[in-house]
């Protein structure tokens, strides 16, 4: 098939993955590891790499943690992380993004690259990501600390980190920092929902995640490569101690890695010129990039329309259905999002295909926003040992704010569109639930979570008012109410919760 010459095609993945335990380890910065994955990148298109790299003229740099809200980078960083990162390739782009949180950004920037090249207002991109928590990890309580400083002159396009549009005030003061916790109040809603107790709801969990350690334990880029057991991920350990309810550790992303990640974009016409053979070209055949409700005010916190409507809007835009799809990466850094996408599409846990390209969040790795980075690399090579055949990427982003869908093939096929922005206003159109911030009354348990990562144990509850339905946040050292949502079941559960200035407080009644 003859597509149009300003058809974007990836013409190069690469990744790099740097262990505190290697014999080499070196203690690579940000822009080190996304550097070495970069120039992998290169490489990958068979292409002259030096060619390519004079050629890039737009770059989409992903946050690192240590950039993703107001804390300080504690080793330093760059001012420009991604002509940092372009300079130690000869690369000088006309154009550099930084882009905001989200897990969904790999994915939502390739379909940004497709519209900027079939538009004709970019020619040649490359997106990049990395992070370096195990390193600022290791050197956090040591006197010989690396300076990642560096300053480079030239233009930047810094979105912002944007994480005030995942949390505020109220879901802080209430306990809402730091994921587990967050999906730990969704799982629990989505047991709920379906009726299971705790032992059954963890026991599925462990099914789902634990055949993705086999992947990981496979693949050479994994920071965990090791195999576990349905009975090791469930049962709580010394070393498989409880997170936040839910979650034991090993259902719990791995955020302290050393991981980096690049793919290149171009188009067609570019492909051609600068001698990408068409072997390594892999083309975007359905796309979709959908924002959800605010947490607090969704209907169902067990489930997520937009994930839904991106899943099926993906497929429709490639003109496939799931039977066609031969591979998948799901976001998995926590149950829920891939049990969701299960759901929607029909797949069980023990789908031949597998669930995961890389090894899953928990064992392959979860390099802050640029995971789905890896699992676009690991299609794309999939899909060029079998031409002809679908790879599915689900990219997930926020408190399962976002939700972003690639659908890659050999196959060559021009630029579709997608009805992304029509979606996402249907979703925002949907009924929500009315909050009551300063609650003083008798409620119900609606969802949880238990945070054992604080000095005192504590509940963090969703709840509805008997009075008028309406929804709060409370938080809990109730021995009482803790122990029940430690130990047993408090989904709904009476409780009496009184407004203080330090947030609201619940008690068993």
């Amino acid at each position: 098939m003859a597509v149009d010459p300003r058809t974007p095609v990836i013409v190069g993945v690469g990744q790099f993955t740097e262990r505190i335990d290697d014999p080499a380890y070196r203690g690579m910065s940000a822009v080190d590891l996304a550097a070495e994955a970069a120039q992998a990148a290169l490489t990958d298109t068979g292409a002259d790499g030096a060619a390519v790299a004079a050629a890039i003229d737009t770059v989409f740099g992903l946050r690192q943690f240590e950039i993703s809200g107001p804390m300080p980078a504690t080793l330093g960083k760059s001012n420009n992380y991604p002509r940092s990162v372009m300079r130690r390739l000869g690369g000088d782009p006309a154009r550099v993004v930084l882009e905001p949180v989200g897990g969904q950004s790999p994915q939502k920037l390739v379909t940004e690259a497709g519209n900027l090249i079939v538009g004709g207002d970019a020619d040649v991109v490359m997106i990049m990501g990395s992070e370096p928590g195990s390193t600022a990890k290791y050197f956090a309580t040591r006197d010989d600390k690396p300076d990642f400083t560096e300053t480079v002159d030239g233009q930047l396009e810094d979105r912002g980190h944007q994480i005030y549009s995942y949390i505020d005030e109220y879901t802080v003061t209430h306990g809402l920092t730091g994921a587990p916790v967050q999906y730990g109040l969704l799982d629990n809603a989505r047991r709920s929902r379906l009726g299971l107790g705790v032992r059954e709801y963890r026991h599925q969990m462990a099914e789902l995640f634990a055949p993705m350690s086999k992947v990981a334990a496979k693949n050479p880029f994994s920071s965990s490569p090791v195999e576990r057991s349905v009975e090791e991920v469930e049962t709580v350990t010394d070393e498989n101690r409880m997170i936040c309810d839910p979650y034991p550790r090993l259902l719990v992303a791995r955020d302290t890695v050393n991981q980096g990640a690049a793919a290149v974009l171009m188009s067609v016409e570019a492909a051609r010129r600068l001698g990408v053979p068409e072997e390594k070209w892999v083309y975007l055949h359905g796309h979709s990039d959908l924002i959800e409700q605010a947490l607090l005010e969704r209907v169902d916190l067990g489930a997520s329309p937009a994930a839904v409507h991106a899943a099926h809007e993906a497929l429709r835009v490639a003109g496939v259905g799931v039977e066609d799809i031969a591979t998948f990466d799901l976001y998995s850094c926590f149950p829920f999002p891939v049990f969701l996408i299960c759901e929607t599409l029909g797949l069980a846990a023990d789908d031949p295909r597998g669930l995961t390209l890389t090894g899953g969040l928990p064992y392959f790795g979860g390099p802050g926003n640029s995971y789905s980075l890896h699992a676009i690399a690991e299609t794309v090579t999939q899909m060029r040992d079998k031409p002809g055949a679908f790879g599915f990427v689900g990219a997930n982003g926020g408190i399962m704010s976002k939700y972003s869908v690639g659908i890659y093939s050999t196959e060559p096929a021009d630029w579709r569109t997608s009805r992304s922005a029509e979606l996402t206003a249907q979703v925002a159109d949907l009924p929500t639930v009315p909050v009551t911030k300063a609650p003083d009354g008798v409620g119900t348990v609606e969802t949880y979570s238990v945070r054992y990562d604080w000095p005192v144990r504590t509940g963090i509850i969703v709840g509805r008012l008997d009075s008028d339905g309406s929804r709060f946040m409370a938080t809990t050292e109730d021995a009482d109410l803790v122990s029940l949502m430690s130990d047993g079941d408090p989904l709904g559960a009476q409780i009496t919760v009184t407004p203080t200035e330090n947030g609201n407080r619940a008690v068993l009644r």
